[in-house]
């Protein structure tokens, strides 16, 4: 028997990300888990009015996504208790730039992508940002023949329910591919 849990949003665990962008003239990181695919070339966020990092978004019209691994829990855990406005946060990592020049990446992360803003949502307590992600690096460690490797990425996952975060699992079958033999012996009307 199922049992009726209220109008909770249970789509977790997701990435946890530190979003970079210049704020002020500064590079700024914030930690963010609300970031999802908003179709195959670009990336959806939504982010509470009230940071300090949605500004330099909406001012430079670009942004970063830095995926952090296990390793950096404590930095990243840190990034999304205190606020670019009272601290640098910047000064904890390595920064580096790519072709969009104004979107600050972080070294330590296996994997970062910038994007270019390409869509703001306003609604009542978030915004939601779109962007186009421009260009994708990669640590060559986390590669298998040029495909990232998600078990070295070994990225850091969050769920809300129970405000942890949690580790990937293993991988267990191949895409458009394990329901193939269900879809062969499908049977005919």
């Amino acid at each position: 028997m199922k049992k009726q849990l209220g109008a909770k949003n249970c789509l977790y665990p997701l990435p946890t990300v530190l979003v970079g962008a210049h704020v002020n003239g500064k590079p700024n990181f914030i930690a963010m888990a609300h970031v999802g695919i908003a179709d195959p070339g670009s990336i959806s966020m939504g982010m509470a009015k009230n940071h300090y990092t949605n500004q330099g978004i909406k001012d430079s019209g670009t942004f970063s996504v830095n995926i952090p691994n296990t390793k950096l829990m404590k930095l990243t855990d840190y990034c999304g208790l205190v606020s670019g406005k009272k601290e640098d946060k910047a000064k904890l990592f390595k920064i580096f730039y790519g072709v969009l020049k104004n979107a600050p990446m972080i070294e330590e992360c296996p994997i970062n992508m910038e994007c270019e803003l390409t869509h703001t949502f306003d609604f009542e307590s978030h915004d939601i940002f779109v962007g186009k992600v421009v260009e994708t690096y990669s640590d060559e460690d986390v590669l298998d023949g040029g495909v990232v490797n998600f078990a070295k990425v070994d990225p850091l996952l969050f769920a809300m329910n129970d405000r942890g975060y949690w580790t990937l699992g293993r991988r267990i079958g191949s895409a458009w591919s394990v329901g193939m033999e269900l879809k062969r012996n499908k049977p005919q009307p």
